[in-house]
């Protein structure tokens, strides 16, 4: 599917990353699929702001003290009042099979979202999300580029819309 897709966003800086990543919310929220999790698919090189963006979500949802990355633990999870989040991280991992031996499936569930970080690590480009963010960073700035590979996930993308002014 990959449509719809939105002109790259701009971000200044982290706050912005964190901020853009806060307007996601709302979307999610109001297009949960009733049968399974949603799945965000956060990709980009170490350093482009993955880990930001997922924390400007869980802000958003309510999540208060440190959110570490999960890159040793390679899961973390959230009971907020408004969802269920799984933050993974799989750049640690080598395949599909080490994804498998983690025990997500549980967490395949109606009110979770997933938040996923390196999935181009156990799996092909695309499969299994709902939405894409790539985060590209640049000398003085970011760009995100999202895309929909789903219906459920077109339906976020076009609610949600961050291109436009960061404040």
């Amino acid at each position: 599917m990959d449509q719809p897709e939105l002109s790259p966003v701009v971000v200044p800086d982290e706050a912005s990353c964190a901020q853009v990543a806060a307007r996601l919310l709302p979307a999610l929220l109001g297009h949960l699929p009733d049968d399974r999790a949603f799945v965000v698919h956060l990709s980009g090189a170490l350093g482009a702001g993955k880990t930001t963006f997922v924390r400007g979500v869980l802000r958003a949802a309510g999540v208060m003290g440190q959110i570490p990355s999960p890159t040793y633990t390679l899961v973390e999870t959230y009971e907020t009042p408004v969802a269920f989040f799984v933050h993974v991280d799989f750049y640690r991992l080598s395949g599909a099979s080490d994804a498998e031996a983690l025990g997500l499936r549980e967490y395949d569930r109606p009110g979770a979202i997933w938040l996923v970080e390196w999935p181009e690590r156990v799996t092909e480009r695309g499969r299994n999300r709902d939405i894409g963010i790539v985060l590209v960073h640049r000398d003085t700035d970011r760009l995100l580029h999202v895309s929909a590979a789903t219906a459920v996930g077109a339906s976020v993308v076009a609610a949600w819309a961050p291109a436009g002014e960061v404040d």
